[in-house]
Formats: C-alpha cells, sequence, structure tokens
C-alpha cells in the first residue's frame, strides 16, 4: 500500500500561510519580531541579519549558518516524518470503528482537532505561530479523510488505495 503524496499538503498549506513580506509580523507570528539597526533594509541585508532568535536543547543559541539551520530543519523533518506515520497507523485503526462512509469525516472532530492545535501552539518553546499550527493540521485532516476514505473501501471490498 501507497500512502498518498506529501505534493497535497503543501498545495493546501500553501494557499493557508497568509504571511507575506508585506505583512505585520503580528498577524504571521504571535510575539514581535527582534529590532533590525536602521542600517539593515529589506534592499541590502548583510549575512546573518539580526541576531539568533532561539536557544536550543543544549543551551546555545541558534543558528551561526545556513548550514546549522538546515540540518535543524532536517532532523526535525525525520522526526515528522515518523510521527505522521504512527498517526496514519491511528488514523487506519480508526476506520475499524466506523460503521458507514457517512461516518469516516466527522466535521466537529476535525474543529477539535485544528483548534486544538492550534491552542497548543500557543504555548510552545518557542512558540509555534497560529498561522502554522491551523495550516498543518489543516492539511493534516485534508489528507487524512482520504485517506481512511480509501481504507474504509478497501475493507468494504472497494478498489485498492493505489497499491501497484
Amino acid at each position: 500500500m501507497q500512502f498518498p503524496s506529501l505534493l497535497p499538503l503543501a498545495l493546501i498549506i500553501l494557499p493557508t500561510v497568509l504571511c507575506t513580506p508585506h505583512t505585520n509580523a503580528s498577524s504571521c507570528y504571535s510575539s514581535s519580531l527582534p529590532p533590525l539597526p536602521p542600517s539593515i533594509s529589506s534592499e541590502n541585508r548583510t549575512i546573518p541579519w539580526g541576531t539568533p532568535a532561539f536557544t536550543l536543547p543544549n543551551g546555545t543559541l541558534c543558528c551561526s549558518s545556513l548550514a546549522q539551520v538546515r540540518d535543524g530543519i532536517n532532523e526535525i523533518n525525520e522526526q515528522l516524518v515518523e510521527l505522521l506515520a504512527q498517526r496514519a497507523a491511528f488514523v487506519r485503526e480508526a476506520t475499524r470503528f466506523k460503521a458507514t462512509l457517512d461516518t469516516v469525516d466527522v466535521p466537529s472532530r476535525d474543529k477539535e482537532v485544528i483548534e486544538g492545535a492550534v491552542n497548543a501552539s500557543r504555548t510552545t518553546k518557542p512558540r509555534l505561530p497560529e498561522t502554522i499550527a491551523r495550516a498543518v493540521f489543516e492539511a493534516i485532516i485534508n489528507a487524512s479523510v482520504p485517506f481512511e476514505m480509501c481504507i474504509f473501501g478497501e475493507f468494504d471490498g472497494g478498489e485498492s488505495c493505489g497499491a501497484k
């Protein structure tokens, strides 16, 4: 069995994130961004601009290079894939408890999951911007529902979910 491509996740996330270079930082992030010296403009930024913004678990400030940033992102991505695989396994299991196809997607549960993630984002350290929490969990729900419908169909003797 193959899982759906992550491309639909990206397509779902992109339109929902409303931050652009022209929006106020507070609409993208719940706390103020550190002030930049007047000598730094968007047209001419010396690299790196600004100062490190958060402390790593080992107590050091992140980050001293773009390579260090990317290494950290790659490590988190690996953890996210593992967690998403576990979540998909739970979604698959949830299907066994659904009596009809109409019970696969429960909008009130979808809203509960999304709002729960947004609320949890307010207490993370470092703080997870609410716009990211909402967009990611909307994408997870939007990918999980068709997956669960597919699993329901397979148990019901329907077509496979993309297995080759």
